[in-house]
Order: C-alpha cells, then structure tokens, then sequence
C-alpha cells in the first residue's frame, strides 16, 4: 500500500491530483451536468472527485432508486470534521436517495481497542449528529447485524491476505480482527444492495478511505454471476460462476439470443435493457446482482493545529459538548494564513487557503456564498487581521455548537439500535 493512502491514519499527506491520477479518480465537475442543483460543498470544491458519480447524477435527475451509505469507526467523540460527510449523505437522502449509516464498532474495537460500552456511547452521538441534520433511513453497528456478518463471510471468499497485503500493507503482525473489519466494511457498501434490492449506491468517504472503495468495487465484481460485454453488433452475455439454467433463462428472454458454451451473444437490445434483465435472472438463481457502488471524495477538514482533523489530537478538533471557552480558546489558537507582520498583512494580504481559519468557515460557519466571498476578499486585500478574523469565526463557532447541541439532545430518542 502506499504511505499516501491509509485509512487509520490522523496525519495524512496527500497530493490530491497525484493521488487521482495514480488510483483513477475522476474530477466531480465531469459528472455533475445532471443534478437539479449543485450543493455548496461541491460548488466550494470541498467534494472534488468521484467514482462512477454519473451514474448516481443520472438516477436523482430521472428520479430512479439509488442507496447512499457511509460509515463512521466510533473511536471518539464526534466534532466538526465529521459534519462534511453527514451532509452529504443528508444531502443525497434529500435527492431522493435510500439512506444508511453503519457505525463501525468492529473496526472501533479491532483497530483502536476501544471498549463495546465506548463503541456504543460514541456510536450514539454520531448518530444523534445525524438526526440534527435531517438524517432519515436505515441505521446500525455493525456488531449487532447479523445479515451485514453474513455477507461479510460470503465476500470474504472472493479476496486473500495477498491482496489485503497489497493495498492495505497488512503483514505478519496484522491482527485477523483488523482483516476482518475491512472486509465487514466491504459488506457494509454492499448492504443497501440486500436490505433492499440491487440499485446504484454512492459512498462519500475522505480521499484516505478510497482503499474500502477499490476493494469492493472488485468483490462486487467478482460477486456477479454474469458479465455483459457490449460488442460489435451485439451484446455478450457471460457466465462467470452461473449455473446452466440462468444461463438458459438469459437466453429465452432475448428473440435473437443464440446461446454458446458459457455465454449467450444477442443483437438487436439496448445494453442497458439487458443488464436490467440478466440482474432480474441472477437475482432469480440465487446471486447477488450486485452494482458496483460509486464514491465521491471529500478534502480534509483541516485540524486548529495544521494536518487532519482527529479525535487523537484533541487540539486540532472541535467537538459539540465542549465549553465555551475551550472553543473561543482553540479558534483563537488557530492557523492561519496570515502575513509575519501587520505591516506585511496590509500590503500583501492573508493566504485563505492556508488558513484553517477560512477553511472552518468555508466547510461549515458561513452557509452563504456571497458572505464567503467578502472575507476571502477582505482577507487577500489586507483588509482585516486574523486576530478580528478569528474573533468573528469564533462567534459563529459558539452560536453554531449551541444550536446544533440543542438539536442533538432533541433527537436522542431517535435512536433505535
């Protein structure tokens, strides 16, 4: 695996467009043109690239099934740094989206040896950040889902330790419990697909998470019973793993359909009616029909202190139930991209960018785009210091936390794991 890209990891250094290139993920504004409107955190460039997105874009725009999932690993409390990915998934629920959240205690207990009470108290409270938002569907912990353990053992046929090894640099000391969560993550991208039926599913995750993605974007694969290959003339239906009679049920459904040794070859079909009908027949013998989910990938939020927002540096975060003062306190102690000297910061201006500061506002405290647009200027003009900057934020800080602690607390018995 490449140091780059390591899930577990709270110092994470990533070149975003070497990154891409070198995993094949695709900038966002390539599949956008269909959504009936373009949220802020696309239009900020907070979400900047995606897997297979189109596909996801075209069913909100049609208006056609589709699952949204992610996962939160309940190591800590939760804290601002989360909110991003929430949003989206609240966002997509709103498009029209079947929602699910899996709180990944497995994980929690087998790679940061929290205790199942910790899992438990810390799974709640994201939970309960997720009803503040407007989160509505499907919630659960991993350890309680007896059908997402299932199919955990069934995808865990489809891969071995080498290509663990390969991608999450697993080795002779990696515990069999760490293995065992990533491949109950890979269950969890796929579980919309089983508690419902086989539909487009989105997966937001943060660059460092793209690893889960490529994995089971492979078992998914491996998990089909067919393949359809779209030729010159006609389509090729072919078995991977399907036993005779499905292979003979694809070729009764198609006039024109002229079945061969291990695939069915058809002309005169649209690729896409006869990738409806052949997942209908694989679900019909007992497969999965799985599609292969799509992603989109989040920019860090940055910590107070520099790098990745993480419960395991305290300083760099901003949780919901700290005091006031902690919070002025850390805003206050924040990074910024301001010049050495006030001297400097007139006649050069501050760099927003760098500034963790700017960025707070830009993910979560200044919602209007026009208000985001006067502080960046005000900022690169040299036009305000970052000591009222910090100040102002610092109030939108508090006021925010308030209300959405409020929120939380009214939506504990939502609850129901």
């Amino acid at each position: 695996m490449s140091p780059e890209i390591n899930p577990w990891s709270s110092q994470p250094s990533l070149e975003i467009e070497k990154t891409f290139s070198e995993f094949g993920i695709s900038p966002i504004g390539d599949a956008i043109a269909k959504l009936p409107e373009v949220p802020y955190f696309i239009r900020r460039g907070i979400v900047l690239g995606h897997r297979d997105y189109q596909v996801i874009a075209d069913a909100i725009h049609n208006r056609r099934q589709f699952h949204i999932l992610t996962g939160f690993m309940p190591s800590g409390h939760p804290h601002l740094g989360h909110l991003m990915v929430m949003k989206e998934v609240v966002w997509h629920v709103r498009q029209g989206g079947n929602g699910y959240i899996t709180i990944a205690d497995r994980e929690a207990h087998a790679v940061r040896g929290l205790s199942w009470e910790k899992c438990n108290e810390f799974g709640k409270e994201y939970l309960s950040c997720l009803y503040a938002l407007g989160f509505e569907g499907q919630t659960y912990f991993q350890s309680r889902n007896d059908r997402l353990k299932d199919l955990a053992f069934e995808a865990a046929t489809k891969v071995n330790f080498s290509e663990l090894a390969a991608i999450y640099g697993f080795g002779a000391d990696t515990d069999l419990a760490h293995a065992d969560s990533v491949i109950t993550q890979v269950a969890d991208i796929l579980y919309p697909q089983i508690d419902r039926e086989p539909a487009p599913t989105l997966v937001p995750v943060g660059i460092d998470q793209d690893p889960h993605i490529r994995l089971t974007r492979g078992i998914a694969h491996k998990m089909r019973m067919f393949t359809i290959e779209e030729r010159d003339g006609y389509i090729s239906v072919r078995s991977k793993n399907a036993p005779e009679e499905a292979l003979e049920a694809v070729r009764k459904a198609f006039p024109h359909a002229k079945k061969y040794a291990g695939h069915v070859d058809i002309k005169g079909a649209q690729c896409t009616n006869v990738a409806a009908t052949v997942r209908e027949i694989e679900r019909a013998h007992g497969g999965f029909a799985f599609y292969t989910p799509s992603s989109t990938y989040h920019i860090f939020m940055p910590g107070l202190t520099g790098g990745k927002m993480s419960s395991s540096i305290p300083e760099s975060i901003i949780s919901f139930y700290e005091p006031e003062a902690t919070v002025r306190k850390k805003v206050m102690s924040g990074i910024t991209g301001g010049r050495m000297t006030l001297e400097e910061q007139k006649r050069l201006g501050g760099e927003p960018e760098k500034c963790s500061i700017f960025l707070l506002n830009l993910f979560h405290m200044v919602t209007d785009d026009t208000e985001l647009a006067e502080i960046r200027r005000k900022c690169t003009a040299g036009e305000v210091t970052c000591g009222q900057c910090k100040k102002d934020t610092a109030e939108r800080v508090v006021a925010f936390q308030k209300d959405f602690r409020e929120k939380m607390d009214a939506c504990a018995d939502m609850i129901r794991v």
